[in-house]
C-alpha cells in the first residue's frame, strides 16, 4: 500500500524542482563521518524552505560502497551506513507530510559481485542463475570480442569456475545483468513493486541504455570512431531491446499513482539529444524523463549553450518533457575551483536563472544553490576508485561530491566525527547559515527564482522561443503561455551589451542580478551589464 501523505498530482513532474542528494555527503546525523537517511530527514525543513518539491537520491541500498552504493548486494535492504528501513519509511511520511517526493536511483545495468545472484550464477555452468548475468567462453586464450569498458580496458573478467568471461560496463566489480532472461526480469521487477508499495514517487534510472547487449557479441566500434566520427554504440548500449524493456517497467509503474521514470542516457561528449529523446518516444511507451548532458558538457558560451537548448528542444516529441541539469554527482560541478575561473558568483546565479527558467524539470544537484565548487582532493584521501586508477591524469569524482556546506563550524557542519570526504577550503562564506542571512547570496537568488516559478505558470509550463541566440554572447528568450509572457536575458560576457527587443514595449523586472525588482524598462534598446541575469515579466505580450 502507498503512504496515506502521499502528493496527488497529475504528472506532478512537469511542474517540480528535482533535489538531487548524494545521502553521504548531505548530513551526518550521528557523527560517524558518513551523511545518512535521518540526516536527510533533520534537514527536510531546508528543503521546504528552498523551495523543493522531490528529492533524487543516489543509490542507499545494501551495498560494499566500492562504487559509492552503484555496486548493490541487496536491492531490498537499506545499507546500515545510511540507516535503516524503517529511516526511509520516516523520511517518505515526513517528505510526503510536507509535499515533497522521493525518487529512488534504481541500478538495473549492474550488481555488486557480492550480490547472491552473481554467487550463485558464478557457481556452475548448470546453475539456474548462470544466465542471470551475461556470460562467453573464450577464443582460445583470448577475450570474447573487443568489447571495453567504459572506464577503460577490456570489459571482460576471467572466472575460474566457469572457465568463462562475464562482461561488466564499469568496474569488474559490477557484472552486468542479462536483461534477456525472463527469471531475471520478473525476479528485478518484484523489486520494483516492492519500493512502489512502500510509496516511492519514482525512479532515476541509471545508465538505462545499456541494459541490454548485442546477442551475437558482434565488435563495436572503436573509441576513436565514437569521439571523432560520432559514430554511436549500438552493440553494448542502445540497444532496440532496451525499449521493450523500459516499456515493461513502465506498464508497472503506471499501475500505481503518478509515477516517474526518469533516464539517464549514456552518451559521450558533447552529448547526443537525438538519442536521448529516442527513450521518450517510438513504437513503445518509455521514460517520462530523460537527461541530456549537453548542456554540462558545454563549456562558457551563450552560443553553445544556445545551440544545445536549441537542439534538445527539436529532438524531443511534442508529447514528452524535457528536464536540465547542469552538474551531478558523477560530472563536474558548474563551478570549478581554480585560479583561472573568473566571476564565480556571478555565473553561479546566471546558471541558477538557465536552469530555472528553461522549458522543462529542473534538477538541482545539492549545494548548487550556495555555489558549490570542485574540490582539490589530495590523492591520500580519495574515495572513488577512478580517481585512484587513473591519478594523476583523471582525479575522479570525489571533487563533486564533498560534504554539504551547512554552517562555519567544524565540517562546515556537515559531521562532528572524521568526514569521509575533505571539507572544501572555501566553507567559512559558501555555506548555507552565511547565505541565508545576505540578501544578495547565490542561496537568497535560487529562493527568490523557485518562489517565482512556483507561481508564474508560464515558466512551469509555458513555450520556449529564443530571441537572441548567443550573439556577442546574449541569450534572450521568452516563456510564455496564452496570458502570460516572461522574458530572460542573460549576458555570458564581462563587457556592456546594448539590446534591442522591438517587438515589445516595456516590462518589469521579476527578478535580477542587477536590476532592482518591479523596475519598470523600456524594450526598444537595453543595457545589458556583465554577468548580468533578468527575469522580467513583458507588460503587454
Amino acid at each position: 500500500m502507498e503512504t496515506s501523505n502521499e502528493p496527488n498530482i497529475k504528472e506532478w513532474w512537469k511542474t517540480a524542482i528535482v533535489y538531487h542528494i548524494l545521502p553521504a555527503s548531505f548530513y551526518d546525523s550521528n557523527n560517524d563521518g558518513i551523511g545518512d537517511i535521518r540526516g536527510i530527514i533533520l534537514k527536510l525543513d531546508y528543503l521546504v524552505q528552498l523551495g523543493v518539491n522531490a528529492l533524487w537520491l543516489t543509490p542507499v541500498y545494501q551495498s560494499p560502497l566500492f562504487d559509492m552504493g552503484y555496486d548493490i548486494s541487496n536491492y531490498n535492504e537499506i545499507d546500515q551506513r545510511f540507516g535503516n528501513l524503517n529511516d526511509f519509511k520516516e523520511l517518505l511520511n515526513e517528505a510526503h507530510k510536507r509535499k515533497i517526493r522521493i525518487i529512488l536511483d534504481l541500478v538495473m545495468n549492474h550488481t555488486s559481485i557480492e550480490h547472491p545472484w552473481f554467487q550463485e550464477s558464478k557457481s556452475s555452468l548448470i546453475s539456474p542463475k548462470h544466465d542471470w548475468y551475461i556470460w562467453k567462453s573464450g577464443k582460445g586464450k583470448k577475450i570474447p570480442n573487443n568489447w571495453k569498458s567504459v572506464l577503460g580496458g577490456t570489459a571482460w573478467e576471467y572466472s575460474k569456475n566457469t572457465r568463462k568471461y562475464y562482461y561488466h560496463t564499469f568496474f569488474k566489480e559490477q557484472p552486468d545483468l542479462n536483461w534477456r532472461n525472463k527469471d531475471l526480469q520478473q525476479e528485478f521487477f518484484k523489486i520494483v513493486r516492492y519500493w512502489l508499495d512502500l510509496g516511492v514517487d519514482g525512479f532515476r534510472l541509471d545508465a538505462v541504455n545499456m541494459i541490454v547487449k548485442d546477442k551475437k557479441f558482434r565488435n563495436t566500434p572503436g573509441l576513436i570512431a565514437q569521439l571523432v566520427l560520432r559514430k554511436e554504440n549500438y552493440i553494448t548500449r542502445n540497444r532496440p531491446k532496451s525499449f521493450r524493456i523500459i516499456n515493461m517497467l513502465r506498464e508497472i509503474t503506471d499501475q500505481y499513482n503518478d509515477k516517474l521514470l526518469v533516464g539517464e542516457i549514456y552518451a559521450l561528449p558533447p552529448g547526443n539529444p537525438d538519442l536521448v529523446a529516442s527513450y521518450l518516444k517510438g513504437r513503445y511507451k518509455g521514460l517520462h524523463l530523460a537527461f541530456d548532458f549537453s548542456l554540462i558538457f558545454n563549456r562558457w558560451s551563450a552560443r553553445k549553450y544556445s545551440r544545445s537548448i536549441q537542439a534538445s528542444h527539436k529532438s524531443i516529441p511534442i508529447t514528452s518533457w524535457p528536464c536540465n541539469v547542469l552538474s551531478n554527482h558523477d560530472l563536474n560541478r558548474p563551478l570549478k575551483n581554480s585560479l583561472f575561473e573568473k566571476r564565480t558568483d556571478s555565473k553561479a546565479k546566471i546558471k541558477a536563472m538557465l536552469l530555472l527558467t528553461l522549458k522543462g524539470t529542473p534538477f538541482i544537484y545539492y549545494g548548487e544553490e550556495i555555489g558549490m565548487r570542485n574540490a582539490n582532493i589530495p590523492r591520500r584521501d580519495l574515495v572513488d576508485p577512478l580517481g585512484k586508477r587513473f591519478w594523476p591524469f583523471y582525479k575522479g569524482r570525489d571533487k563533486s561530491r564533498t560534504p554539504m556546506q551547512w554552517d562555519s563550524g567544524p565540517n562546515a557542519g556537515f559531521t562532528k566525527g572524521v568526514s569521509w570526504l575533505p571539507v572544501h577550503k572555501d566553507y567559512l562564506k559558501r555555506n548555507v547559515s552565511y547565505q541565508l542571512d545576505q540578501k544578495n547570496s547565490i542561496l537568497s537568488f535560487y529562493q527568490q527564482l523557485i518562489e517565482i516559478r512556483k507561481s508564474n505558470i508560464a515558466l512551469q509550463t509555458g513555450e520556449w522561443t529564443p530571441l537572441i541566440q548567443g550573439e556577442n554572447n546574449i541569450m534572450a528568450y521568452l516563456r510564455h503561455n496564452e496570458i502570460n509572457c516572461a522574458l530572460i536575458i542573460i549576458n555570458f560576457s564581462k563587457r556592456n551589451r546594448i539590446i534591442e527587443l522591438p517587438l515589445f514595449s516595456a516590462a518589469n523586472v521579476l527578478i535580477s542580478t542587477h536590476r532592482i525588482r518591479s523596475e519598470k524598462i523600456k524594450l526598444h534598446s537595453i543595457l545589458i551589464h556583465p554577468y548580468e541575469a533578468s527575469l522580467l515579466q513583458i507588460v503587454s505580450c
